[in-house]
């Protein structure tokens, strides 16, 4: 293929136009934008690193990939990210959840989430306090592609959280979520949004250089009013004395200052811009402008509302230019939007705008509240609703406001009778949903009179678990802290909770039909009083590398805990020694499971590389490549399992 020439005369003449730019800067922004952008990572934040989280490598992603010198730094990362330690994120991505300022008691929506990256930021966010299991906060992430809910859902996973949601839903039109309190049913409200809206994406140049023979005005004039709906949404559901972030990877203040402007006007003092100058100190950013113009593709500009032709009302709308009125425009702040250019610390460009709801959007009278009567979280077996219901029912209502009883029977009506035909948020064509997938198997509440729970000894409450059909029991903490969720989303739920539990193949022989599951290990390890087996890093090395070790490979102080313990599933816990500072200083927790003469661990292989590397030692290559899991000095193998296990014990999960 021909080389992309980067060059597009009309986007210099647009930006130049708008003084975006300081005076004298221009070169020196334009050849940032031709260089490749440097590969930039996150260290996850709440498994005890340093506070140096993200590191800037001055490589590109191609020169990484491709680069045989860097081959082994290469298998690295992406052995790391597999495994929830680090995040490859590009450096102005990582900005919009810090400026969120989130805690982990926070109720977090984040409205266009997909791929992920900044929802696995907020979610640390969440685990600041490692010794809490169950934060009292949760994550919220929406994504309208149903395709990219998926890849939404991998990157969430990795980091092993029970406090996060992944729903598909058109951002524009996201409905409400109520809550059962104290048997009454709330709208809920959000302490926290971001809104990382769709855009035409000018700011990533370096990366996706496709935009440079694609770019035209006219991407900006088509996604304003979608932003602008996204943005209004997003305000109506956020809490009073709530923060809500707006950003986009476009420079263009037709996507950035216009929609944040107009924001601001429609909310009539209910919103304002944040000063958040000293928040991110070392920083370097642009204030946001106060004067713009706008242009069509072929170059064509206008200057206020009142110029634009008829002809171009359905192109060019009014929110697309700024306030007339100077006190107007004065007391909106715009200053205070940051956009942040390539140049200026070798990244890409993006524009963040940080907002504050003081009030009550003007065409609600109050925050709606639902009333109803008790809903057992205890005695239902039914799947989480994903009734339809159109939100601007809800909130976009005149400043006569709605009377509870009203938003009751609407609910109601919604629910019992099904899509609403003429809505904006119905659900799409049947066709298109089995094109793209929208079957799902629901979660199911799971009693606590269930029979499941007799062999499972481990003391929290049980409705807080959610049994998802098929193989896998979840604990979701949006269940374990709030209750259930009633949900009115025209578009179920895609994955919610964490895995704790997994089907058991061969357990009716042992009395429990589920047995313990990696990925959950550390947040129901706390609950977690018997069966737990204190092993030695010698010890971890040989359960790591070795398929079914027996007995008599582990240590004595090992073999002396497992040998009374019944067949099943036990916990594997290495305690750091700091009388020992050349050994591993971190915990580590392995869920396994104890054979007839064995121990078996039930680990991802990326995890077991992660374990392995942090003990010094390293996997051979051409094995790694076999999906082998050994170190060089077990290279020689493990020996075979035990004949009789080796049809009973359950099978390894894949990686």
């Amino acid at each position: 293929y021909p080389e992309i020439v980067k060059e597009n005369k009309l986007f210099e003449h647009y930006y130049q136009e708008l003084k975006i730019v300081p005076e004298g800067e221009w070169d020196q922004f334009m050849e940032a934008l031709r260089e490749p952008l440097p590969a930039t990572l996150r260290i996850t934040g709440y498994k005890r690193y340093p506070e140096e989280l993200a590191w800037h490598t001055n490589l590109s992603r191609k020169i990484l990939r491709k680069s045989p010198q860097l081959e082994k730094f290469h298998q690295f990362l992406v052995s790391e990210t597999e495994s929830g330690n680090i995040s490859r994120q590009e450096a102005v991505s990582m900005i919009p959840p810090l400026l969120l300022n989130a805690h982990p008691h926070h109720k977090i929506l984040d409205m266009c989430a997909a791929p992920g990256s900044k929802t696995t930021q907020l979610i640390e966010m969440l685990h600041a306090d490692m010794n809490v299991p169950f934060p009292e906060g949760f994550v919220i992430a929406n994504d309208v592609d149903n395709k990219r809910c998926y890849l939404l859902v991998h990157q969430a996973k990795r980091l092993s959280s029970p406090c996060i949601m992944v729903v598909n839903h058109d951002a524009s039109s996201i409905p409400r979520l109520t809550i059962d309190v104290n048997g009454k049913k709330e709208i809920l409200f959000y302490d926290r949004i971001l809104c990382d809206v769709p855009c035409s994406g000018d700011g990533t140049m370096r990366k996706n250089i496709d935009v440079w023979k694609k770019w035209t005005t006219l991407n900006s004039l088509q996604l304003h009013g979608l932003q602008l709906r996204i943005a209004t949404r997003g305000a109506e559901q956020l809490v009073e004395g709530g923060r809500m972030v707006y950003s986009t990877c476009s420079l263009n203040p037709i996507e950035d200052e216009a929609v944040i402007a107009s924001l601001l006007e429609k909310s009539e003092g209910a919103l304002e811009l944040a000063d958040v100058s000293s928040e991110l100190p070392g920083l370097k950013w642009m204030p946001g402008i106060t004067q713009w113009k706008v242009m069509t593709k072929d170059g064509q500009w206008f200057s206020e509302w009142e110029a634009v032709p008829h002809g171009r009302h359905t192109q060019i709308r009014p929110t697309m230019f700024p306030p007339k009125d100077p006190e107007r425009l004065q007391a909106m702040h715009l200053e205070r939007c940051l956009r942040i250019l390539p140049h200026h610390q070798n990244t890409g460009g993006f524009f963040v705008a940080v907002l504050v709801k003081k009030s009550s959007m003007p065409w609600n009278k109050r925050p709606p509240k639902v009333r109803g009567t008790e809903r057992g979280r205890h005695n239902t077996k039914q799947p989480v609703r994903s009734g339809p219901t159109d939100p601007a029912e809800l909130e976009s209502k005149p400043v006569g406001g709605i009377d509870d009883t009203e938003i009751t029977e609407r609910a109601e009506n919604v629910e019992n009778n099904g899509s609403k035909k003429d809505g904006v948020c119905g659900p799409p064509p049947s066709k298109k949903m089995k094109l793209f997938g929208f079957k799902e198997d629901p979660f199911v509440f799971i009693p606590e009179d269930d029979p499941l729970f007799p062999p499972i000894h481990i003391r929290f409450p049980r409705w807080a678990l959610v049994l998802h059909v098929g193989d896998r029991i979840l604990i979701d903490s949006l269940a374990f802290g709030h209750t259930c969720f009633v949900l009115c989303l025209d578009r179920q739920v895609i994955n919610t909770g964490i895995k704790v539990w997994c089907r058991n193949n061969s357990g009716e022989e042992f009395d429990c039909a589920f047995r313990l599951a990696q990925e959950g290990i550390y947040t129901l390890y706390p609950f977690i009083n018997s069966r737990i087996i204190t092993v030695s890093m010698e010890d971890v090395k040989i359960l790591l590398t070795q398929e079914n070790p027996f007995f008599r490979k582990l240590s004595s102080e090992t073999y002396s805990q497992a040998k009374d313990l019944a067949k099943g599933s036990i916990v594997l816990k290495y305690e750091p020694d700091p009388t020992k500072p050349d050994t591993l200083q971190c915990p580590i927790v392995l869920c396994g499971w104890r054979g007839k003469a064995s121990i078996r661990t039930f680990v991802p292989k990326n995890e077991r590389l992660h374990y392995l590397r942090m003990m010094g030692l390293e996997v051979l290559a051409e094995k790694k490549k076999e999906g082998a899991v050994l170190a060089p000095e077990s290279a020689g193998g493990s020996g075979p399992p035990e004949a009789e296990e080796a049809g009973r014990a359950p099978t390894r999960p894949r990686a």
